[in-house]
């Protein structure tokens, strides 16, 4: 791929710390530093660091910094790479930034410098779009799925299953030009199609872990739920430690939707409070209802908070409404006198006083505990993005194709034709060119040749 050779500068830490970091990369990043540095970098080591003085248009100093020289391709961008630490001051940075330009830089465009990793094969596109995510993380399962992406365990998984694929597409190649030979079978259909069931089951639970790895990146939605004065307001208000809520006696004062987040367990939760469910000739509070049976379909896990035994017809409304959600029944006004409710045994129950603050905490943890979320650890690949997760659906209609083709006694050309599409929609996920004859003919040579 063709792209713009200048060598480029900007600013790559965030403005308005005590010190700014400026990346210059290209061709020319150690001549182009080399002019406004005070000492020379000509012949210096790679991966050092080095004291001097920038120097301004004017001949004066304009900082005092540290220099970072990387020579190509062991580096970032897989470029000559500098960088200079220089103090936070914006005047400071503005005047570097332009003596850069000045001595031959451009300013670097927005994600250039990942970009040019990319097309330098530093790293492969899902690595790449995990720079951003990495960046954005705010809590501790964003930046491991973050890192987890950025150190490859997702591209190593796709190469594996595009390995196989190219062994099987190989087979067949190989089947068609000896097809005068009618004694030779290189492609044994039963053991095809183990395969083939064993990489599309792979390709599902990668599509599956969208969903979780999707809450995960966003946060995960709680909707709040009830009847008017059980307690709703209260309860976001203890999980968020703060007042975010308006709380009152009086039934109905939640008319619209309230959201905010907070991390628990190094996840990110967004709890959504909600109008109270009841029948009501109030225009205004209609609207709220109607939207709190909006956030419960959108939620992953819903609270129905009561502070009494509820009817069976309560129970069936709200199992039917939160089906296929996380349903956890939040017993509040524990701290008064009651009769613990009696729920069906699929309904986990949680009994706390969210005026007191008394198992809030636990409340928390029980909600953590069992949403069977990713353990996170490096080793685990979670899907997070969607556009990840159309190319494995695509790989996945392909590879049903395949395995409906074999079970039809489809010729092999037909099934090499799917095989290949299969391939190729892996490939889109990581940005490697798409399949070619050459290399299914490479690694027929590698290993299939006959005789040899």
């Amino acid at each position: 791929m063709i792209f713009d050779k200048d060598t480029i500068c900007a600013l790559s830490s965030a403005p308005g710390g005590a010190l700014g970091v400026i990346r210059v990369s290209g061709d020319d990043a150690i001549n182009f530093t080399n002019k406004v540095f005070s000492k020379d970098l000509t012949n210096v080591k790679p991966d050092t660091l080095h004291y001097g003085e920038i120097i301004g248009a004017d001949g004066g100093t304009v900082d005092e910094v540290v220099v970072s020289v990387w020579r190509n391709p062991h580096s970032y961008t897989g470029e000559n790479v500098t960088e200079i630490s220089c103090h936070g001051s914006r005047y400071i940075i503005q005047n570097v930034i332009k003596a850069l330009i000045d001595a031959g830089c451009r300013q670097a465009k927005p994600g250039e410098f990942t970009q040019r990793a990319y097309l330098n094969g530093k790293m492969d596109l899902s690595q790449a779009e995990a720079v951003a995510d990495l960046i954005a993380s705010t809590n501790e399962a964003q930046h491991k799925l973050a890192m987890s992406q950025l150190k490859g365990g997702f591209s190593k998984e796709l190469d594996e299953l595009r390995g196989q694929l190219l062994k099987m597409t190989s087979l067949l190649e190989l089947e068609l030009d000896f097809s005068d030979h009618e004694d030779l079978e290189f492609a044994d259909r039963s053991e095809i199609n183990s395969l083939a069931e064993e990489i599309d089951n792979r390709i599902v639970s990668l599509a599956k872990s969208f969903k979780a790895g999707k809450v995960l990146k966003s946060g995960i939605p709680v909707a709040i739920v009830g009847k008017t004065n059980v307690g709703k307001s209260t309860l976001l208000n203890a999980l968020l430690g703060e007042e975010r809520a308006i709380v009152s006696d009086i039934d109905g004062t939640t008319r619209d939707t309230i959201e905010d987040t907070t991390t628990i367990d190094g996840v990110l939760f967004r709890f959504i409070d909600t109008a109270g469910l009841r029948k009501t000739t109030d225009q205004i509070e209609n609207i709220g209802i109607s939207r709190a049976l909006n956030a419960v379909e959108n939620a992953y896990v819903v609270l129905w908070v009561i502070d009494s035994q509820p009817s069976d017809e309560d129970i069936k409304r709200m199992q039917s409404l939160s089906a296929g959600k996380y349903l956890f029944a939040v017993f509040n006004k524990a701290d008064l006198p009651h009769e613990t409710p009696t729920l069906p045994v699929e309904i986990p129950s949680v009994e706390i006083s969210a005026k007191k603050g008394t198992g809030v905490a636990t409340l928390g943890q029980t909600i953590v505990n069992s949403l069977d979320l990713p353990s996170l650890s490096s080793a685990d690949v979670v899907v997070t993005n969607a556009r990840h997760h159309a190319d494995l659906m695509r790989a996945h209609d392909h590879l049903q194709r395949v395995i409906t083709g074999l079970a039809s006694a489809l010729p092999s050309d037909l099934l090499a034709e799917d095989l290949r599409l299969v391939i190729d929609d892996l490939a889109d996920i990581t940005g490697q060119d798409r399949i070619t004859p050459q290399e299914t003919l490479n690694n027929i040579f590698q290993h299939f040749c006959v005789g040899k």
